[in-house]
Formats: structure tokens, C-alpha cells, sequence
């Protein structure tokens, strides 16, 4: 599992390390930038005038000697060198616009030394920059050195307005001017969307920074409960073990590197698992269950007992997600379950025997015609509570025995009416004693297959429920009848009742409501966990609805063909 669990976290360390190096590369520090932003623009302007020198120099050498070409190309140059050796981003942003002003005064410088080359083309190129740079004062002032300069070389060259001059002191003007508010307006989208991005960086940044510690703070935490965790994903691969699964893997046998254990037997600690039926198999393979016993070891070694549960995982959009699988050791547990319940037996048997010789011995006393009358109503109380001693007795070794083996049913076929009147018929004198009206009007003869022993302990252990938890002068409603391929059995009485939220510890061994315990009626409180038991290995299942002070109901529903 840690070695799972261990990869997990160097992959996630190395993703968040990835991570930031991606956020340190698409933004880098801003001095640099500037820097480099600066000379690449200005760089581009000189490799214009470059080109153009270069040019003249083939075609017409004479105009480098002109002294406004010569100044305009010297500028050119010093711009250039400038930029590349000023730290802009130490200086206040404003003295960058000395660059593209600089350049406008080398075009104006070149227009007026060679006009007829049609150099009106390289305003773009300051304008573009004034317009990036410097929001809307940029690009007006832009515009305005662009009217400037146009106007002015015709001014200082003293030319005819014409309609060809007209283009130039118009037509580009105007068309500069259109790149410039285009530029401006670009520039402004691409600032608002750079800082729309930063800030969706940031939550991002956020986000990231939050899932990952609520994945540390849960790796945490599942590495400090002492049940075993472990996490498939949708193909049946392991994601996630923690360090109590790990610890119940090596104990068992397994190691860190196959998180699976080889030896399971089945909760009778004989039957192995087939390696399709193992828990951590049907994990795997995306299955749900409930409360899975087993057993590790074999049976000479030290053995564990772990209680296994699966639950299936969903994405946000309900699909399959894989499976989360917990499992947690309950050894001592059984071990002092089992322990228990030897005690109890071995008490229960050694109860037994002296209570069976002193009713014997009672018997024979009771039997005696010169007992005094008084003592034989003393005698009749001893002999009731040593009866009602020994009853409690047996149900303690009932229990017991069902306990510390698998309870057997032998089904044949019978009529379950039958075993019902029988019942009831043995506790009429009970309810007598109570004026309590047992009705068996509703008892339908109702053939079935079926352990007949064990249904006349189920239908007893209600029926005297019914009685001794019922008013005085109550009734009990018995109804047999038969639903499709079922029998359905209801007993109904207008007892004592017990609250909604104790009907679901009825079944445990011991328990008495606390309406019971406040009366003066005797029970051991293991009557109800054994008559479930017995219909659920007959295939079916008893329920029970009850009512605080107005009485309780109790359905058995069993198959015809029960145990078949």
C-alpha cells in the first residue's frame, strides 16, 4: 500500500513541481521583458533604415552625403545602439517614448533627403509602437508628429500642392491614423484579456493550491485510522492504499509490493474463497457489498479476521468511477464473542444439572398428601421460578450453540396450520390465567416444505410473546394464509408495545425494551434473534411494527418450498 500510496505522492510532487515551472515560463520577470520588447521594436526600425542606406548606397551614393540623410541615419543607429544598452525597465516607462519619437525624427530627416523613395510607409511603424505602448495619449500624440512631420517636409522643401503630394499629406496621414486607433484599440482587448488571464491564473493557481492540500490533508488522515482503505479506479488498478491496509496485508502474509491476501477462508474459518469470490477480487471489478467476513491464515498459523465492505464510486456526471474498498480487523472482537459465549454455556450446563434434580425432588414433594396447604402454595411458587430458571437456562444454551455453530434446518414436507394450533393450543392456559382471547379463526391449512421442529420453535417464541407482553384481559390475533408460491404468518396482539426506534435491537442477544424492564415480566431477551434466524435459513424473513402502549405485529413471510 505504501508503496501505492508513496508513488502517488512523488507523482503529485512532480506535478505540482511541472506545475510551477509552467507558471514561471509563460511569466517571466518583467524587467527582462521590457528590455527585450524595447530592443526588438527598435531593432526592426533599424533594419529598415539599414535596408535603406544600403539601397542608396547601390543606387544612388551621392544622397548619403546629403547632411539631413547623414543625420537621420546617424540617429537611426544611436536610437539603436541606445536600446540595446539602457535598462529600461529600471526607468520610468515614459523614456521608452523617446525611441519611436527618435524614429519619427529620422523618417522626417529621410523624407526631406530622398522624397521621391516614398519613406511615408515607415510612420507605421512608431505609430504602432506610441499606440501599443502608451494607451490613447500615445496614440493621439502619435497622429499628431505623423500630421507634423508630413506637413512639415512639404513646408521646408517649399513643393507645389499637388493631387500626388495631396495623397501623401492626406491619404497616409488618414490611413496611419486608422492603424493607429486599430493598434489602440488592440492593445487594449489584449490588456484586458492579459488581465482577465491573470486572474483566472491565480484562482487556478488557488484552486490548485487548495486541492492539493485537501489531497495531502486526506492522505493524512487516511494514514491515521486504523481501518484498512484501499481505491480502484474504473479498470481495477490501485490508486490509493493507506498505511492500516498495508499493516493488514503484511500480517496476513502479503507484502507491500502485492497488496492482496493469498490465504482467505470464509467465516467458517474451513471454506476458502475462490479467487473470483474474495473480496478484494469483487472490488476490483466494481461490485457493492456489505460486511464481508473473512479469515487469513491457515488454520495452524495465527489467524485474522477482517470485515470487508465495497462501495461503487460516480463521477460528477454519475458515471462509474471506480470502487473504494474498507476493511477493518475484528479478531478480538470474535475472539471475545466466542470466549463469551464458552462461558456462558459452561454456566448454563452446570445450571442445569442441580436445577433438573431440585424439580425432580419438587415433584416428589408436591406429590405428598400430608404437605400443609400453606406449603404447598410455597412449594408451587419454588417449583414456578426453578421452571422458569431452567427455561431461561436453555434458551442461554439454545443461543449458545447457535453461536458456536451453523444453525441446521431439515426440511420436509408439512402443514404449517397445523404446527400453529399445536402452538397456540400449548399456550391457552398461559392466556387464561390473563383472560387473554388467543384467535386462530384466520389459520388456514397451509402445506410447505420445512423444518417442522424449528418452525414450532419460531411460532412458540411469538405466540408466548404475544401473552407475556400483552394487557390483562387482551387479545392475540393469529392469521395464516398462503400468497402465491409464500405462506404469510401474522400475530397480532394489543400488548405493551415498544418504541419504533428499539424494534431494530430486538434481535440482538439480551436486549429487553424499556417498557419490559420497568414491568415485572421475565425474558431472556434471546428468543427474537433465534426465530429470525431460523426463517432467514428457511429463505424468508420476520418483521416486526410495534407501538408504544397499543400493541405489536409480528409477519413471518417464508417460501412453501423453504429450504429446497
Amino acid at each position: 500500500m505504501t508503496a501505492g500510496s508513496t508513488t502517488d505522492q512523488r507523482t503529485d510532487g512532480r506535478r505540482r513541481g511541472s506545475t510551477g515551472t509552467r507558471a514561471r515560463s509563460s511569466a517571466p520577470p518583467r524587467g527582462p521583458q521590457i528590455n527585450r520588447a524595447v530592443t526588438l521594436n527598435q531593432l526592426l526600425f533599424g533594419s529598415a533604415v539599414l535596408a535603406l542606406v544600403i539601397s542608396l548606397q547601390w543606387f544612388s551614393p551621392e544622397r548619403l552625403t546629403s547632411p539631413v540623410v547623414f543625420v537621420g541615419v546617424v540617429l537611426a543607429f544611436v536610437a539603436s545602439g541606445v536600446s540595446l544598452l539602457v535598462p529600461w525597465n529600471r526607468l520610468d516607462k515614459r523614456w521608452i517614448a523617446l525611441l519611436p519619437i527618435a524614429d519619427m525624427l529620422v523618417i522626417f530627416f529621410l523624407r526631406l533627403g530622398v522624397p521621391e523613395v516614398g519613406l511615408g510607409v515607415l510612420w507605421a511603424l512608431p505609430v504602432i509602437w506610441l499606440a501599443t505602448y502608451f494607451g490613447l495619449p500615445g496614440t493621439i500624440s502619435s497622429i499628431v508628429l505623423l500630421l507634423a512631420g508630413s506637413w512639415g517636409v512639404l513646408l521646408l522643401r517649399a513643393e507645389p500642392i499637388d493631387l500626388p503630394s495631396m495623397t501623401l499629406l492626406v491619404l497616409l496621414p488618414l490611413a496611419l491614423t486608422f492603424v493607429a486607433a486599430s493598434t489602440y484599440l488592440s492593445a487594449r482587448r489584449d490588456k484586458a484579456q492579459r488581465v482577465l488571464m491573470r486572474k483566472q491564473s491565480a484562482l487556478l493557481a488557488d484552486a490548485l493550491r487548495s486541492a492539493n492540500q485537501h489531497e495531502r490533508l486526506l492522505v493524512e488522515v487516511l494514514n491515521t485510522v486504523t481501518f484498512g482503505v484501499a481505491r480502484f479506479d474504473r479498470d481495477g488498478q490501485i490508486t490509493l492504499i493507506n498505511r492500516a491496509h498495508k499493516a493488514m496485508h503484511l500480517r496476513s502474509g502479503g507484502t507491500a509490493d502485492h497488496p492482496v491476501m493469498d490465504v482467505v477462508y470464509q467465516s467458517d474459518r474451513v471454506t476458502p474463497f475462490r479467487e473470483a469470490d474474495r473480496p478484494f477480487a469483487r472490488a476490483q471489478r466494481g461490485q457493492s457489498f456489505d460486511g464481508v467476513l473473512i479469515w487469513t491464515g491457515e488454520p495452524d498459523e495465527e489467524r485474522h479476521a477482517y470485515l470487508v465492505t465495497a462501495r461503487r464510486l460516480y463521477d460528477g456526471d454519475g458515471a462509474f468511477d471506480g470502487t473504494i474498498l474498507v476493511s477493518g480487523e475484528v479478531t478480538s472482537e470474535l475472539k471475545a464473542i466466542a470466549a463469551r459465549d464458552d462461558l456462558i454455556s459452561s454456566v448454563s450446563h452446570e445450571l442445569r444439572t442441580p436445577l433438573t434434580s431440585i424439580l425432580g425432588y419438587l415433584d416428589l414433594v408436591i406429590e405428598r398428601d400430608d404437605l400443609p396447604d400453606d406449603a404447598r402454595a410455597w412449594l408451587g411458587i419454588v417449583e414456578r421460578n426453578s421452571t422458569r430458571l431452567l427455561d431461561l437456562v436453555s434458551e442461554i444454551l439454545t443461543s449458545s450453540s447457535h453461536a458456536s455453530k451453523p444453525l441446521e434446518i431439515s426440511p420436509v414436507p408439512m402443514d404449517m396450520g397445523e404446527v400453529v394450533l399445536q402452538s397456540a393450543e400449548s399456550l391457552l392456559p398461559r392466556a387464561a390465567e390473563r383472560s387473554i382471547t388467543v384467535d386462530t379463526s384466520a389459520v388456514e391449512n397451509s402445506l410447505a416444505v420445512a423444518d417442522p421442529f424449528r418452525m414450532r420453535q419460531v411460532v412458540d417464541n411469538i405466540l408466548s410473546n404475544a401473552i407475556k407482553y400483552n394487557q390483562e384481559q387482551g387479545s392475540v390475533m393469529v392469521t395464516l394464509r398462503r400468497d402465491g408460491d409464500r405462506l404469510l404468518l401474522v400475530v397480532a396482539d394489543s400488548g405493551i408495545g415498544i418504541s419504533a426506534d428499539e424494534v431494530p435491537q430486538l434481535f440482538d442477544n439480551f436486549f429487553r425494551s424499556h417498557a419490559v424492564r420497568n414491568t415485572g415480566v421475565h425474558g431472556s431477551g434471546l428468543g427474537m434473534g433465534i426465530a429470525r434466524e431460523i426463517v432467514r435459513k428457511h429463505g424468508g424473513e420476520l418483521s416486526v411494527e410495534s407501538t408504544l402502549g397499543e400493541g405489536t405485529t409480528v409477519t413471518i413471510d417464508i417460501p412453501t418450498k423453504a429450504g429446497v
